[in-house]
């Protein structure tokens, strides 16, 4: 997983202060929702503090817990590819501080600087492919063929 060094330190200095320029501190209380499935994806985050967990709706169950996002970890990839819509819903787990940046800002810079945009995305692009495998195992472990018949976050 990408954390802050990770995710912004592919960066050159200018760039990684061009990037954080644009970003704000913003905090979530602990089960504050963060965004919802479905809704646009217009902002992203990087923790400071706190988890906050990934879930998704499963027709005839309850939101299922697909992943946790922790401390320096990217909140939210959906921003970059269109068409910007969140695929899962995100939730405070625990106290969150982060650096919020504006989706469209963001782009506007990788247009700006090709190089800063092109690292920016491999280093997403990395989150991605971890998060989708953890949550592949996720998903087996709770509709697998062994899978226990209570869906809830946590069941055993």
């Amino acid at each position: 997983m990408q954390t802050i060094s990770g995710l912004l330190g592919e960066l050159t200095p200018e760039q990684r202060e061009r990037l954080r320029a644009l970003g704000h501190e913003v905090s979530f209380d602990a089960g504050d929702r963060i965004f919802e499935e479905g809704g646009r994806a217009d902002r992203f985050w990087i923790l400071h503090t706190g988890s906050a967990t990934l879930d998704m709706h499963v027709p005839g169950h309850r939101d299922v817990v697909i992943d946790h996002v922790r401390h320096g970890e990217l909140l939210g990839w959906h921003w970059m590819f269109k068409p910007y819509v969140w695929t899962l819903g995100a939730q405070a787990e625990s106290p969150v501080r982060a650096l919020e940046f504006d989706a469209k800002s963001v782009r506007v810079l990788c247009d700006e600087d090709l190089e800063l945009g092109l690292t920016l995305t491999r280093a997403v692009a990395s989150t991605i492919g971890d998060r989708l495998q953890r949550s592949r195992a996720r998903l087996i472990d709770l509709f697998g063929p062994y899978a226990p018949r209570d869906h809830t976050p946590g069941a055993v």
